[in-house]
């Protein structure tokens, strides 16, 4: 059985979905017809050492989310107990993602490395990935209390290295200063 840290979640238990044990779940992941191809499923609470395994027996859409039976949840209070649990699936079981792409959930976490010209400069952490607000993500990443946006570019991207959590990336002169947030004591000046 894969270790806790080799798990990555899949959906959220919202509640009981029927009177014969389904649950309906909230779908974090971009690839939901994967829950076709899956028999085994882990629950497990964010606090929780180890996630259990589950047999999962059926699941279908629903609304935009999905519900799921598994073996063994045969009633509403059974289904009542998992509200609140985390789906998730062993981290080499996600699915294969195309060349040049990576998963925002390697991305949070790593930290973000200038490599322009002969700078090898670290900037901080990224905390968050920030989609739809413009034509590339933004990579959230906190430096000396200041948060930057960083745009997630091809073109800025020299290399990911998700095992060391490391991005290298070629950052335009002056982007740091122009995207920077205030700090708290330049906010209280202003």
């Amino acid at each position: 059985m894969p270790s806790c840290q080799e798990f990555v979640v899949v959906a959220r238990i919202l509640r009981p979905q029927g009177r014969h044990g389904e649950v309906l779940a909230e779908i974090l992941t971009d690839f939901p017809e994967k829950f076709a191809e899956r028999s085994k499923l882990w629950l497990g609470r964010e606090k929780d050492a180890q996630p259990r395994e589950y047999s999962l027996t059926n699941h279908w859409f629903h609304k935009g989310r999905v519900v799921l039976k598994f073996e063994g949840i045969e009633s509403i209070s059974d289904a009542e107990a998992l509200t609140g649990s985390l789906v998730q699936i062993p981290r080499e079981e996600r699915a294969e993602l195309a060349e040049g792409t990576v998963y925002v959930s390697d991305l949070v976490g790593s930290m973000l490395v200038d490599r322009s010209g002969s700078r090898h400069t670290e900037i901080g952490r990224i905390e968050d990935v920030r989609q739809g607000v413009g034509a590339a993500p933004l990579l959230v990443v906190l430096q000396n209390g200041k948060e930057h946006e960083i745009p997630f570019a091809e073109e800025y991207v020299v290399r990911f290295d998700t095992a060391k959590k490391i991005l290298e990336m070629r950052l335009p002169d002056g982007l740091l200063e122009v995207n920077a947030s205030l700090s708290s004591e330049e906010k209280k000046r202003t």
